[in-house]
């Protein structure tokens, strides 16, 4: 996946504000312009430092300068830093929630499964074990009743310990038992 130009320009903006000072200086930009000179002083930093540190804010747009005399009096762009937070909080700027789940699960099965479907270890972490609950409750029909010993031979496709995974299917509520038989519980029936 390549970054548009745009998530280019991004990172270049975060990456010309890790660094203490700069942060320092933006802070003081945002109050006031100032000349190198004041900002070198007011940071006890050598008047180059704080050219050096300006030059990398210039070059990301978000500090801009302007002759008075002798100086360059440099100021804060705060539009810019105002669309980066307006793009950072648009709903278009990341994945939607469900897209990143979607990737989360996809993950969570690709790392818990051998190559032929069946499981390298049953999950400790209770999210990732429902990750692969639900990732093996798509082996059953909905509808159908099963028998413990159907259920059995349809769960040793995936793990040898299959009262474990069995209990953990009912416990989780993708599957409910009675009267010897289970059946993948229904959305509306939980």
């Amino acid at each position: 996946m390549t970054d548009s130009p745009a998530d280019e320009r991004l990172l270049l903006l975060f990456k010309s504000l890790a660094d203490a000072n700069r942060l320092k200086i933006v802070g003081l930009l945002a109050r006031q312009p100032y000349p190198v000179e004041q900002l070198a002083a007011i940071l006890n930093l050598r008047p180059s430092t704080v050219s050096h540190h300006l030059k990398l804010l210039s070059e990301v747009g978000l500090v801009t300068a302007r002759a008075e005399g002798y100086y360059n009096i440099y100021r804060l762009e705060q539009g810019v830093l105002e669309g980066v937070a307006h793009r950072l909080l648009s709903r278009q700027a990341f994945p939607p929630p469900e897209l990143a789940e979607g990737a989360y699960h996809a993950k969570v099965v690709k790392d818990y499964t051998l190559p032929d479907g069946s499981l390298k270890t049953i999950p400790a972490q209770r999210r990732k074990l429902q990750i692969i609950l639900e990732y093996i409750a798509h082996a059953f029909t909905p509808g159908v009743r099963y028998t413990e010993k159907q259920v059995n031979e349809i769960l040793s496709r995936y793990h040898a310990d299959t009262a474990t995974i069995r209990r953990e299917l009912v416990g989780v509520h993708l599957m409910s038992r009675a009267a010897g038989e289970y059946w993948l519980v229904e959305p509306d029936e939980d």
